[in-house]
C-alpha cells in the first residue's frame, strides 16, 4: 500500500507525529509538505494529493489542517475521493467498512497526538466490506 500525505501550517506538527508512526510501522508514503508552521494554502497541498490518490499512483491518503474540514472539502472536490473528516476510531473503521475512503481527513486543533495514531492505524487496517455499501458507493461515484 502505497501512502500520500500533506497538511498545511495548520497541521505540521500532527503531521510529523503520523510520519512518525507510518515510519515506525514501515508503511511505503511520501510526504507531501510542507515542513514548516509558515502559513501556506491547505488547497494547494489538499488538491494535488487527492489527483494522486484519485489517478492510482497512491492507494490512500492523509490530509491534516487546523480541523480537518477545509482538507476535506478540498479533497472531495476530486472525482474518485472520498475523503472522510474523521476525529474518533468509531468513524475511522466505518468510513473504511462503508464508504472505502481513501483519504483520511483529521484537525491537529481537534484530537491530540495518541488519538491521532489509533485513527490512522484503525483506517488503514480496517478493509472495505463491499456487499450493499457497494451500491451506495456507485451512487456517490454517479
Amino acid at each position: 500500500m502505497k501512502i500520500a500525505i500533506a497538511s498545511d501550517h495548520g497541521g505540521v506538527n500532527l503531521k510529523k507525529v503520523i510520519v512518525e508512526f507510518l515510519n515506525d510501522s514501515n508503511l511505503d508514503f511520501t510526504d507531501f509538505g510542507p515542513e514548516s508552521t509558515d502559513s501556506v494554502d491547505y488547497p494547494d497541498y489538499a488538491k494535488p494529493l487527492s489527483e494522486k490518490v484519485a489517478n492510482g499512483e497512491f492507494d490512500k491518503g492523509i490530509l491534516i489542517c487546523g480541523t480537518g474540514i477545509g482538507m476535506s472539502i478540498t479533497a472531495n472536490k476530486t472525482k474518485g475521493i472520498r475523503c472522510a473528516l474523521v476525529h474518533d476510531t468509531f468513524s475511522a473503521k466505518a468510513t473504511r467498512q462503508h464508504n472505502d475512503s481513501n483519504i483520511l481527513a483529521m484537525g491537529e486543533r481537534v484530537i491530540g497526538p495518541g488519538l491521532a495514531i489509533d485513527i490512522v492505524d484503525t483506517w488503514l487496517n480496517t478493509e472495505f466490506e463491499g456487499g450493499r455499501h457497494e451500491r451506495r458507493i456507485s451512487k456517490i461515484e454517479a
